[in-house]
């Protein structure tokens, strides 16, 4: 699972452009959070969107190098956690459509 936060407007085609490529089974989009984090010395808040990235350990280099060239931020939060359990079909699933 990966996590990757952005601008509103970016994040339908980020997602789109990672299931195209394979570098994803499924994303979902949450639309709408507040976001507060330091940048460049000051405290600032902003509404993005949150994208949850179903993928594979094998496959999230790549994705986590595509994301980082497409995406508008010039430091994009690409934050991948391991699943350690999940109903098996939908994790082959997840690695069929990853390959």
């Amino acid at each position: 699972m990966v996590f990757c936060t952005c601008p509103p407007d970016a994040a339908d085609t980020l997602a789109h452009g990672v299931v195209e490529r394979r570098l994803a089974a499924c994303v979902n989009v949450l639309p709408k959070i507040r976001s507060v984090y330091r940048w460049e010395g000051a405290v600032t808040a902003d509404e993005e969107s949150l994208l949850l990235i179903k993928t594979t350990a094998a496959t999230v280099a790549t994705l986590r190098e595509w994301l980082c060239a497409e995406h508008p931020y010039d430091v994009p939060e690409v934050i991948a956690v391991p699943v350690t359990a999940g109903a098996p079909d939908y994790l082959a699933w997840v690695a069929n459509e990853t390959r």
